[in-house]
């Protein structure tokens, strides 16, 4: 069982990072082995739910890397790997061989394995790297055509906001530490000793806020739109944003042990629900529809997870992945088809692509929460949670609700609208069309939009009570008949005002307030004000400073040094070299001197003692003869002059 939870995140990180490398080397097989590898997966997602494996090693000192399946995470792991499975198999009819197929479908399977560890960590240090894992290749693949200035801008934005939140997990893992919480395991957190919980809760909170797109984080889900509709499809539906609503709902605990971190987050959940989707309702473009709407679904997730709704939450997780990956890929099929994700241009698109056009009414009929589709019963559920902590949270979600219906039916009614007389002339605004839809498109649409449409039946009570039972959260509340009446007939309304026009919304409201809304709140433009332009503007007044004060003082110190090197040489030249001189010409001199000294008196001495020697001793080589008689006659001769001096001496 160990070896399968390693196997079930290791295959796609392993296949994806060799897919990515060799890029364009493997471009014919790439889609293929993209495939493959998110089947096996799928497989693997599907045993490890059934046996719940776990396995932990050694990461720091008494620090695990800690992996395992409980409920929640078997309902995640087969979500994350079935859409990316539909996802990767739409991709194949989608990229031709002149682009890189082979980094995109190895940066699809990173961004897919990142996930799968993600929802199966045990403690915070691997939940880390898999969530930085995840931004690296979100960023990578928001980038895809990076030659595009605008679409490089669009990641570089999507990067640094969700960065910019991330740094609550670093915060959260420093204050754990502080609190006593030193294994960092994801259980332990809620022990962690006070003041410090509430600095982990805090940095928790941001990181999944920012995840998922939620004020104020929200504007980067619009410029993510920027990348390609596959990518679009994965990252707005089991993965990225879901994240963050799966960190909420994972450590509800931890929200649970502070008086102020579930209200904060419910109240975050429900009024962005409701902000966003008038956001969307605004939009003309159908990508920035889809992508509002995506902030605004998760905000109901977010929503459960503050009011304890984790079985609401996890119902519609899911329930919204199926349908939005479906949706996105409709519109991808669409922009591939027509060039073109401008709603008044897609008018009869429904029409002129039956199939896609059938699949995409039952995802958006699913997103406007209309019954019995799934999403009008996960709502339900979401909103039953909300109910028994507060009414306000209950008719926010409620009116949240009406709203959905109103951007859902919206882009229903373009596209199922008459094909114009003339409908080439709105096709092609973004790129040339190819003007047929490929048809390995049907078979992930087809799945899709079926799972959208059945996933209701989680809320039955027999399933609904597996479903809490698998969670552990057996005591959730359930909707009364009467809550599910009231949503059912907002939700028609509401779809019934949208389909049939009665006014025009922005004839209603000034259009200041329309651009606020279609400018996504203007939010972009608040955090350039807010943040990046005084950050910027203090960067080049740090750099100002460097110039002109930091760099200053170095120059003149090099200057100074400059000057002193020079007076220093003169010094040199004129004292110490002329004093070197003189002592080296005095040195000559008495050289000379010594030398003369040496020849004409120390040499002549040694000769003349030399001389002396030599003379001596021909003097005494005279006696030595060779000759006896002539010693004999040395020797009286000596012995005579001997005998003479003792005589004289006495």
């Amino acid at each position: 069982m160990i070896a399968l939870i390693w196997l079930l995140i290791a295959l796609p990180l392993a296949a994806g990072a060799v897919l990515a490398v060799t890029g364009t080397r493997l471009n014919r097989q790439a889609p293929a082995l993209g495939v493959l590898v998110s089947v096996v997966t799928l497989g693997l997602a599907v045993a490890a739910a059934s046996t719940r494996p776990s396995a932990s090693v050694p990461l720091f000192a008494g620090i695990q890397a800690g992996l395992a399946v409980d409920g929640l995470s078997a309902v995640m792991v087969i979500t994350v790997a079935a859409v990316t499975t539909a996802v990767l198999i739409f991709s194949a009819g989608e990229f031709g061989e002149d682009e890189n197929r082979g980094r995109f479908f190895g940066l699809m399977l990173l961004f897919s394995g990142s996930m799968l560890v993600t929802v199966t960590a045990t403690t915070l240090p691997l939940l880390l790297m898999s969530w930085e894992l995840m931004g690296a290749t979100s960023w990578a693949l928001i980038g895809y055509w990076w030659r595009d200035p605008e679409r490089a801008r669009a990641a570089d934005t999507a990067f640094l906001t969700t960065r910019t939140a991330d740094l609550g997990l670093y915060l959260a893992a420093g204050a754990a530490m502080a609190g006593g919480a030193a294994t960092l395991s994801l259980n332990a957190l809620p022990h962690t000793g006070s003041p410090w919980l509430h600095l982990v809760t805090a940095g928790i909170v941001a990181a999944a806020l920012g995840k998922s797109a939620q004020l104020p984080f929200s504007f980067w889900l619009s410029r993510a739109m920027q990348g390609p509709s596959p990518v679009s499809a994965l990252l707005h539906s089991a993965t990225m944003v879901a994240a963050g609503a799966y960190l909420l709902l994972r450590l509800h605990p931890l929200l649970a042990a502070t008086s102020w971190a579930g209200p904060v987050v419910a109240w975050t959940g429900a009024v962005t629900a409701l902000l966003l989707g008038v956001v969307a309702v605004a939009q003309r473009d159908l990508k920035q529809l889809l992508a509002a709407s995506t902030a605004s679904q998760i905000g109901f997730m977010v929503l459960a997870a503050g009011s304890g709704g984790v079985a609401g939450g996890t119902f519609q997780l899911v329930a919204h992945a199926a349908a939005k990956s479906g949706l996105f890929l409709a519109a991808g099929a669409w922009l591939t088809a027509l060039g073109t994700k401008q709603l008044p241009s897609l008018r009869g698109a429904a029409r002129t692509h039956r199939l896609v056009g059938a699949c995409f009414t039952v995802g958006a009929l699913t997103l406007a929460g209309l019954p019995p589709l799934s999403l009008w019963w996960a709502k339900d559920d979401v909103l039953a949670s909300a109910r028994a902590e507060s009414a306000g949270l209950y008719l926010v979600g409620l009116a949240a609700a009406a709203v959905a219906a109103v951007y859902s039916v919206k882009a229903l009614w373009y596209v199922t609208r008459p094909v114009p007389e003339d409908p080439q002339a709105g096709y092609d605004t973004e790129r040339p069309g190819t003007r047929r839809v490929p048809a390995a498109s049907a078979a992930p649409l087809l799945v899709l939009a079926s799972a959208a449409a059945v996933l209701g039946v989680l809320a039955l009570p027999g399933p609904a009570e597996w479903l809490r039972g698998l969670l552990g959260v057996p005591g959730e509340p359930s909707p009364k008949v009467w809550e599910l009446g009231l949503s059912a007939a907002v939700a028609l309304a509401a779809a019934g005002m949208s389909w049939w026009r009665p006014f025009r919304p922005r004839t209603l409201v000034p259009p200041a307030v329309v651009r606020w809304t279609d400018g996504w709140l203007q939010l972009e433009r608040a955090a350039h004000a807010v943040v990046v332009r005084p950050v910027l503007a203090m960067a080049r007044a740090l750099a100002v400073f460097d110039d002109r004060v930091v760099d200053g003082v170095v120059r003149q110190v090099a200057r100074g040094g400059l000057a002193l090197a020079h007076q220093a040489r003169r010094v040199d030249d004129s004292g110490i070299d002329t004093a070197v001189e003189a002592v080296g010409r005095g040195g000559l001199t008495a050289a000379r001197q010594a030398r003369r000294l040496d020849d004409g008196g120390i040499d002549a001495a040694v000769n003349a003692v030399a001389s002396g020697t030599r003379s001596l001793g021909r003097w005494a080589r005279r006696p030595q003869t060779g000759l006896l008689h002539q010693y004999y006659a040395q020797a009286a001769v000596g012995f005579c002059v001997l005998v003479l001096i003792v005589l004289l001496v006495r």
